[in-house]
């Protein structure tokens, strides 16, 4: 897998400065977590499941959830399951009449292979059921999200998880998916907080990355934000993602990658506030036609929370629509300016601390206090890549989309 691998590499090349790196699902976790993107949620019980995920591979999606839980209704799980032992066993099969081998083309993307692949389940057994079920198609399963997540619910979970690994002999992460009334209420929202702590610390491990279910935190107060609005402008929501952030998102040893919640919009309806995005980044060439595009799919929205994801420290986002997918790559990958003051920062010789002025002359970067972000801004450089200097998110996202 590579992000922007689908991208022809003659195209790539006039991208990047640094081309995003390969990598393989057998890959250490901190690289998985950093490298999730945009994880596209599909229902699993789609009946032509395995294409569509080698559809979307070749469209560039990297992480992938097959749900059994919210997406399908009670009566369909005992069928979703049974497509699933199906579907994997198509996957494998055309896998390794490919060969399972990916080769760069000088004029066309790499051939994909398969995305990072994960099921949400309902109940701890499914997950020992279904890694038995699955037999020997297992090894193309990264692991399972974990829904309602809370100390006392969770734990259940993730001794299923051990479990199916032991049996097995193939890592499998977890993903828990903060979504609880318990940790949306204020008067237990910090016990809630501090269980999901101690647990994952116990786990830690086996916990890829932490999800945001923002749909959930809305539901419990009859709230819904428009196409318009941000997770963040939902007063409520913003609170929780703050505490969440502040206890489980730490940028030491503690912390875990957290992603960005849900956009639930993909479709066009009528306008009530003025456009967000800018038309000055947008001025050149079909430019300006991308951003009647975004706009018409109400994404310019969606191109606001992923920015204020990041501002507030989330990775990553949950995705139930393919035309989210380009925009969060390529709103990931790093600019040559963030590059800059990263290795500035992390110079050897500065270790001892200090201020000095960014390459670009615009800011201060201060060694010390800065240290953490310089660190994590590398990691996505790895797997994002960094921009060439003339390079800005308008020509990313056009490749992206082209292909």
């Amino acid at each position: 897998m590579r992000h922007f691998g689908h991208v022809p590499a003659a195209v790539r090349a006039g991208l990047f400065h640094r081309e995003p790196v390969a990598f393989t699902a057998e890959a250490p976790a901190h690289t998985l977590a950093t490298a999730l993107g945009a994880t596209l949620y599909s229902p699993a019980t789609r009946p032509r499941l395995a294409e569509d995920i080698r559809k979307q591979a070749a469209r560039g999606v990297v992480s992938m959830v097959l749900c059994l839980e919210d997406s399908i209704s009670d009566d369909e799980v005992e069928a979703g399951e049974a497509n699933l032992v199906r579907q994997f066993a198509e996957l494998a099969a055309s896998e390794a009449g490919e060969g399972g081998a990916n080769g760069d083309s000088a004029d066309s993307g790499e051939s994909a292979g398969l995305p990072l692949l994960f099921v949400r389940v309902r109940e701890p057994g499914q997950i020992t059921d279904l890694t038995d079920r699955l037999g020997e198609t297992v090894r193309l399963l990264s692991g399972f999200v974990l829904p309602k997540f809370t100390g006392p619910r969770g734990r259940p979970f993730l001794d299923a998880l051990r479990a199916a690994e032991r049996a097995h002999g193939h890592r499998l992460f977890g993903m828990p998916v903060l979504e609880s009334p318990d940790l949306l209420h204020r008067e237990t929202r910090t016990e809630t907080l501090a269980g999901i702590a101690a647990l994952t610390a116990e786990h830690r491990e086996r916990i890829l990355a932490l999800r945001l279910g923002v749909t959930d935190f809305c539901s419990a107060y009859g709230l819904r934000r428009s196409p318009h609005m941000t997770a963040y402008d939902v007063r409520i929501v913003a609170d929780v993602i703050g505490d969440v952030v502040n206890v489980l998102g730490r940028a030491d040893a503690t912390g875990f990658t957290i992603t960005g919640p849900v956009w639930e919009y993909f479709r066009s309806g009528e306008r009530m506030f003025k456009p967000q995005l800018r038309r000055s980044p947008f001025l050149e060439g079909r430019a300006e036609e991308l951003r009647t595009t975004l706009i018409e799919h109400d994404l310019d929205g969606l191109l606001r929370e992923i920015e204020l994801d990041r501002a507030n420290g989330l990775l990553g986002k949950t995705c139930i629509h393919p035309s989210h997918v380009a925009p969060v790559h390529a709103l990931s990958v790093v600019t040559h300016e963030e590059f800059s003051d990263a290795e500035d920062i992390l110079c050897p010789d500065r270790d001892g601390g200090g201020v000095l002025r960014s390459t670009y002359t615009n800011k201060m970067n201060e060694v010390k206090p800065h240290r953490a972000w310089a660190e994590r801004t590398l990691r996505r450089a790895e797997v994002f890549g960094v921009a060439r200097e003339d390079i800005g998110f308008v020509e990313l996202l056009a490749a992206g989309l082209a292909v």
